[in-house]
């Protein structure tokens, strides 16, 4: 996956209210969707995408709060805002995609944890498509980051 980065700029991301961020100049090793069910319930979502680094090759600007979920996880996340910014075991860190600002792209090349893969989850690609609701983003006043 890291030939691919280069013809893309450096990937940088954070948090919704903008008091942590990340720049990622190198490639990530491995882009996958993981089922399990700790990435599940640390996410609150059926399944997270992550990017797989180096724990040295992510550049931090403020720092992440903690929380090991588990003997093999640590879990980072922004203490003002609560996103869940990563998972990190032993020198690798597994960026969460959805913390990334837009414009890069990637395709996951597996998934794991299909132990505990939601049901459902197979079927999302048949699903009909919709926008969000234009007079509904009207409305909404964002207290996010305008980085993200």
């Amino acid at each position: 996956m890291r030939d691919g980065w280069s013809h893309q700029p450096a990937a940088k991301g954070g948090c919704q209210c903008g008091a942590v961020r990340y720049s990622l100049p190198a490639g990530p090793k491995k882009a996958t969707l993981c089922h399990c069910r700790m990435c599940q319930r640390a996410s609150g979502n059926a399944f997270v995408p992550l990017l797989e680094l180096l724990s040295s090759e992510v550049v931090w600007h403020g720092t992440p709060a903690t929380w090991a979920s588990s003997s093999l996880a640590e879990r980072g996340f922004c203490a003002t805002c609560g996103t869940p910014l990563f998972y990190r075991s032993g020198d690798t860190t597994e960026i969460m995609a959805g913390s990334l600002a837009p414009g890069f792209t990637f395709t996951p090349t597996a998934n794991h944890g299909v132990e505990a893969r939601m049901p459902w989850v197979n079927h999302i690609a048949a699903l009909p498509d919709r926008e969000t609701r234009p007079g509904l983003v009207a409305g909404v006043t964002s207290h996010q980051s305008e980085e993200t």
